[in-house]
């Protein structure tokens, strides 16, 4: 039986593929635990440069499956509640640890914790309609995984309100506008721009890795660093799960 994430290795190039198109490419446990054992594949291949992570289908990724989200609901504060919120942000936060420079090649929406895995990464390469949505007080839910931070540290903070608190939806030619983005592009140009570049960014593997490093270290952390703004939000998240009525489950 196939993977839900599916990686290939193009010369320098890793590109890593969301392959769950029948639920809209939104989280699950198991399919974390994929990305994340790719990643380290990734990191483990010193031949790789530069990865670019992809979806099938019409949506980049749904967020977290909403049968994660009610299992953690029943019990937050639980063994298994803690465990499983903390698998929803591991998705993003090691992709956001890759060794290489990340490109985000983003067509449809991105919704949650799937805005979150496109924040995460280095650069994003965005259909002219996709859709980016933060979503998470529509839902009743506080947002995670140092959502605020993620999206601080590319846009300015009256855009970060608008996403985040009063739940305004951008297109990628908005995101583009904002500097969310690099490029906003035709649906079918998406993954082709995203693999170009990575192929110019990852084309000296051992460069690529220590350029990456020096830039991330070189910009600084944010006001709060990201590993903080995760933790920080974790409980008050966890908190709004468990006060939602059944049926927003």
């Amino acid at each position: 039986m196939p993977g839900e994430v599916l990686l290939e290795i193009e010369g320098p190039v890793a590109v890593l593929t969301l392959a769950a198109p029948q639920r809209r490419n939104a989280l699950t446990t198991a399919m974390v635990e994929e990305l994340i054992a790719a990643c380290d594949e990734i990191d483990a291949n010193e031949a790789v440069g530069a990865a670019v992570i992809q979806s099938q289908g019409r949506s980049f990724c749904a967020g977290a499956d909403r049968s994660l989200l009610a299992a953690v609901a029943t019990d937050p504060a639980s063994d298994a509640g803690f465990r499983d919120l903390g698998a929803a942000y591991s998705a993003f936060a090691r992709v956001g640890e890759l060794k290489v420079p990340t490109i985000a090649a983003v067509r449809g929406h991105a919704v949650g914790a799937g805005l979150n895995l496109v924040l995460a990464t280095d650069l994003r390469i965005v259909a002219e309609g996709a859709r980016l949505i933060g979503a998470f007080l529509s839902l009743g839910i506080h947002p995670g995984g140092g959502h605020f931070t993620l999206l601080g540290r590319l846009a300015s903070r009256e855009t970060v309100a608008a996403m985040s608190i009063f739940g305004e939806e951008i297109s990628g030619r908005r995101a583009a506008e904002l500097g969310i983005a690099w490029e906003a592009v035709a649906e079918d140009a998406v993954e082709p721009r995203a693999l170009e570049l990575a192929h110019r960014g990852g084309v000296d593997p051992p460069l690529s890795r220590a350029t990456i490093r020096s830039m991330r270290t070189e910009l600084g952390p944010p006001a709060l660093p990201w590993p903080a703004a995760l933790e920080m939000e974790r409980a008050v998240q966890m908190w709004s799960l468990q006060r939602r009525p059944p049926q927003a489950s």
